[in-house]
């Protein structure tokens, strides 16, 4: 649960680099999400070239902190596995909590920009990478050490509760 309360979005990174087998441990934890039917459509694609970092920057002024980021990760649906109609959103919703979540665990800072269902940022990513017509770009996640402290804060709010009724 540390993780969980640890979190938070990180925009600026140390510059210091990320070990392959923590990228991995990373996806893992992205692929242990749950998804409707099990039909697991994510699909990732791990960038650590600075001019492709900064060219997948360039798809939303929000995304201008993967530039300067050692790694990025950018989240895929594939329509084609698609089971029940719509779910892969959450599919690929719960893909990037733990991915947050993981990245957290283990001492590292990420944040988590936003490409679906905007056309002109999914357009961009569908362009740069070539990608095929049933692979939907959803998510693009820079990772890295943080380069400044961001303390935890307690974000409970009792007026979000409701019990039996509103």
């Amino acid at each position: 649960m540390d993780a969980i309360f640890k979190r938070r979005s990180v925009r600026k990174y140390s510059g210091r680099d990320v070990a392959d087998d923590i990228i991995k441990k990373i996806l893992a934890a992205a692929m242990s999400a749950p998804s409707a039917g099990n039909e697991r459509p994510w699909h990732f694609i791990v960038l650590r070239d600075k001019e492709m970092l900064k060219k997948v920057s360039e798809c939303s002024p929000y995304a201008r902190a993967l530039a300067g980021a050692p790694v990025g990760i950018v989240v895929c649906a594939d329509l084609a596995l698609e089971k029940h109609e719509g779910f892969w959103v959450q599919d690929c919703s719960a893909a990037v909590e733990n991915i947050l979540i993981e990245v957290a665990a283990l001492g590292l800072g990420a944040v988590w920009l936003g490409v679906y269902p905007l056309e002109e940022r999914i357009l961009h990513l569908k362009k740069l990478f070539n990608l095929p017509e049933q692979i939907m770009p959803f998510a693009v996640v820079p990772v890295g050490y943080p380069g400044q402290e961001n303390v935890p804060s307690d974000r409970y709010d009792q007026s979000k509760l409701h019990y039996e009724k509103w």
